[in-house]
């Protein structure tokens, strides 16, 4: 006798299970053919939210705050409605923060990463979903850069770091 190996969890997946007695399978197996219902889950993405550069908030701290109290002193003064106040007040703070701080650039998570290989990285993004000649020749090409400046900044790190242990001992 055959079986249908399935974890616990799945086991409601399997409805029915035949064999196939006839099928050429070079085999003493009789060929066991289920059938199995899956049902995938969804995936949903939240919307990233920006990152501000909180260094460059404290350091203009008071030209930050200066416009924030002139946004606030333009609001109109609404005292019934919470919700609409609310909505000015975050728009204020938004649009000051954005106009003066500004976002934080993406960081790598390797040391030897560099802002210049990230945006290569977002680049050759770009171009990979592009299905035309030009649209794999620059992807290619792009690969191809962010290879090499990847494996070169690799080799230098790892020196630096050989050679910090070598001063060390």
């Amino acid at each position: 006798m055959d079986y249908v190996l399935v974890k616990h969890r799945f086991r409601n997946c399997v409805k029915n299970a035949q064999t196939l007695p006839g099928a050429d399978i070079d085999s003493d197996h009789n060929l066991l053919v289920p059938k199995v219902r899956t049902r995938l889950k969804i995936i949903r993405l939240q919307k990233s939210r920006p990152r501000w550069d909180f260094e460059k908030l404290y350091t203009q701290r008071q030209r930050v705050q200066d416009t924030l109290e002139e946004k606030f002193g333009a609001i109109e003064c609404e005292s019934g409605n919470a919700e609409v106040q609310w909505k000015n007040i975050k728009e204020c703070v938004l649009d000051a923060i954005s106009d003066l701080v500004g976002k934080v650039e993406k960081r790598a998570r390797k040391p030897w990463i560099t802002q210049e290989m990230i945006s290569k990285m977002d680049k050759r993004k770009k171009w990979k979903n592009v299905n035309t000649e030009e649209g794999r020749r620059n992807y290619r090409r792009l690969r191809n850069e962010l290879k090499r400046a990847t494996e070169k900044a690799k080799r230098n790190i790892l020196r630096t770091h050989v050679q910090r242990l070598w001063n060390f001992t």
